[in-house]
């Protein structure tokens, strides 16, 4: 009987840790959802093309004002060229206010002089687990 129950306690310890990290990595099928949201501006996938915001296939792990034919804020491109690349991460820091985000990561690159002006993403996206499904939800479409 002690076994059984130890059996069952340590089963549901494992439920709930998985379940924990599901919700801490976030879920791509509710980040499909989410993503609705973005496609305003944005498209995901192979025959995606670029609209007021860039192609958003890959962007997990490329670097920042780099996608094919799209022409990116001069605050974009001095983020790249300080060596902004796209981590779960750093998308999560970006979405609640992508100007602030580019600003300071401009200016803690030590380039406080290109720190200036505004990226052409005026869309914020607050809440955290949506932006944790989000970001899952890109990464299906990133290598």
């Amino acid at each position: 009987m002690k076994k059984s129950f130890a059996t069952l306690a340590l089963s549901g310890l494992v439920a709930l840790s998985a379940s924990g990290a599901l919700a801490q990595d976030g879920d791509p099928v509710k980040g499909e959802a989410v993503f609705k949201k973005c496609m305003a501006c944005h498209r995901i996938g192979p025959d995606a093309k670029n609209l007021v915001g860039p192609v958003l296939t890959g962007v997990v792990g490329r670097q920042a004002g780099v996608a094919p034919g799209f022409s990116y804020s001069a605050l974009n491109h001095a983020a790249g060229e300080a060596g902004l690349h796209w981590t779960a991460e750093n998308i999560m820091a970006y979405l609640p206010d992508p100007n602030a985000f580019l600003r300071k990561f401009v200016t803690d690159a030590g380039n406080p002089d290109a720190a200036k002006g505004s990226t052409k993403m005026v869309f914020k996206l607050p809440n955290e687990q949506e932006r944790k499904d989000v970001i899952a939800y890109l990464k299906t479409f990133s290598n």
